[in-house]
C-alpha cells in the first residue's frame, strides 16, 4: 500500500486468503452518535471470522501452534492447540467483552455446518475465540455484540480481496495511537522448486506513539500530534498466520513465535499491558477427524532445514499488515475520554518522512 518497498514477495491479493482454501468475513456494527451512555452505545466494534477451510461441510483438523509473546489477553481452545496440535472450524477475532457470545455462536457453526458428522458422532467443539479491546472508542461494557453478529461474520466468509481497517473486530481499535484495526499481508516462497505461501491477518490495537517504526525508520517520532495515550500502552495485537506448507504442529509453534519479530519491526517491545498473542495454521496434510480415521495415519512435513524462508515470509507478512491496518484505518471519535479524535495516519505526512529517510 502507498508503494512503500516492504520486501518479499506477496501473493495476488496481499491477503491470508492467499493461502488455498481460506475464507475471512466480517460483522461490523457501527451503531449511534454523541456521548457515551453505558449500555446504549455509541457502538463501533464487530466479529473477524477466518475460516482456515472455508465452508466445506466435512469437519477437518488444520494442525496448528500457539504463541503468547504477553498473555494479557484471550485466545480459546490453545490449551488443545499445545496438546493436540490442531483445531477444528473457525478462528473468530472480537473485543474483549465479546468473547463469550462469538464462542457460543462459533460452536453453533460447527454443528450446523457439521451437522451430519455431530449428530453422529460424540463430539465436542472448541474453537479459537480471540480478543483485543475497543473501550476507548466503542460502548465495550454495553455486550452490544449478540450471537447473530458473530454468526453473520462466518456465514459470510468468502476468498480473494480482504477488507482491513474499521471492518469486523477491528472496527474500534487503535494502533500507536493511529487508528487501527484488520490488516492482512501475504508472502510466496519456494521450497525445492515448489511455491507456498505464507501469510498473516492481524487485529492490530497496540503500541505507543513512540515507538511506531515503519521499515526501520522511527515515524511516531516525527508525529506527534494528535497523541492520545502518552503514558503506557492499553491495548493488544492477535496475529493470525496461515499456510499451505505441510509443517508439524511444533513446527507451527516455532512459526507462530516468529510474529513477535514481526510486530517487533513496527517498535512495539510487547508493553505490559498487551495481549500479543499468536496462532500459526497449515492447510496441507489434511485427514479426517481422528475419531473416525484409521488407526495409523502418515504426515508429509518441511525439513526443519527449510524452514528459514518460511520464518522470514512470516515476520515479512506480520510486519506489513500492521501496517496497512495503519493506513486502511479512518478516523473515529473517542467515547473514554469524550470527544477526542483518534486519527487515521496521515498517508502525505507519512510518505514525506519516509522519504526523509531515502524510502522514495
Amino acid at each position: 500500500m502507498l508503494g512503500l518497498d516492504f520486501p518479499g514477495n506477496p501473493g495476488p491479493n496481499n491477503a491470508i486468503t492467499d493461502v488455498r482454501g481460506v475464507a475471512v468475513g466480517y460483522s461490523t456494527v457501527i451503531e449511534g452518535e454523541g456521548t457515551l451512555q453505558p449500555g446504549k452505545g455509541p457502538v463501533r466494534t464487530g466479529v473477524t471470522a477466518i475460516l482456515p477451510k472455508g465452508h466445506d461441510p466435512e469437519p477437518q483438523p488444520v494442525w496448528a501452534g500457539a504463541y503468547a509473546l504477553n498473555g494479557n489477553g484471550e485466545m480459546t481452545g490453545t490449551h488443545w492447540i499445545h496438546d493436540g496440535g490442531y483445531l477444528i472450524g473457525p478462528v473468530c477475532i472480537t473485543n474483549t467483552h465479546s468473547v463469550g457470545i462469538v464462542h457460543h455462536a462459533a460452536v453453533r457453526w460447527i454443528i450446523e455446518t457439521y451437522r451430519e458428522t455431530w449428530g453422529e458422532e460424540h463430539l465436542w467443539a472448541m474453537p479459537v475465540v480471540a480478543e483485543t479491546y475497543d473501550g476507548v472508542l466503542n460502548d465495550i461494557n454495553g455486550q452490544h455484540l449478540t450471537e447473530s453478529h458473530a454468526l453473520d461474520a462466518m456465514r459470510s466468509a468468502k476468498p480473494g480481496p480482504v477488507a482491513e481497517g474499521n471492518v469486523g473486530g477491528g472496527t474500534g481499535m487503535i494502533c500507536y495511537e493511529f487508528k487501527g484495526g484488520t490488516g492482512t499481508s501475504s508472502r510466496r516462497t519456494n521450497i525445492d522448486g515448489q511455491d507456498f505461501t505464507v501469510a498473516a491477518l492481524v487485529q492490530a490495537n497496540h503500541g505507543i506513539r513512540p515507538w511506531l517504526t515503519i521499515l526501520g525508520v522511527p515515524v511516531g517520532r516525527h508525529l506527534t500530534d494528535d497523541r492520545l495515550l502518552p503514558r503506557h500502552e492499553q491495548g493488544s495485537i492477535i496475529v493470525t498466520l496461515a499456510t499451505d506448507i505441510p509443517m508439524m504442529p511444533h513446527q507451527l509453534n516455532r512459526l507462530a513465535r516468529r510474529a513477535a519479530i514481526g510486530i517487533g519491526r513496527g517498535g512495539t517491545p510487547g508493553g505490559n499491558g498487551s495481549g500479543d498473542i499468536f496462532l500459526a495454521f497449515s492447510v496441507a496434510n489434511p485427514m479426517p477427524l481422528s475419531q473416525i480415521d484409521q488407526a495409523f495415519l502418515s504426515f508429509d512435513w518441511v525439513n526443519d532445514e527449510q524452514c528459514d524462508s518460511i520464518y522470514l515470509a512470516a515476520v515479512e507478512s506480520v510486519e506489513e499488515a500492521v501496517v496497512n491496518a495503519l493506513l486502511a484505518a479512518e478516523d473515529m471519535t473517542t467515547l473514554r475520554p469524550a470527544g477526542d479524535i483518534c486519527r487515521a495516519l496521515d498517508h502525505d505526512q507519512l510518505l514525506a518522512i519516509m522519504k526523509q529517510y531515502g524510502h522514495d
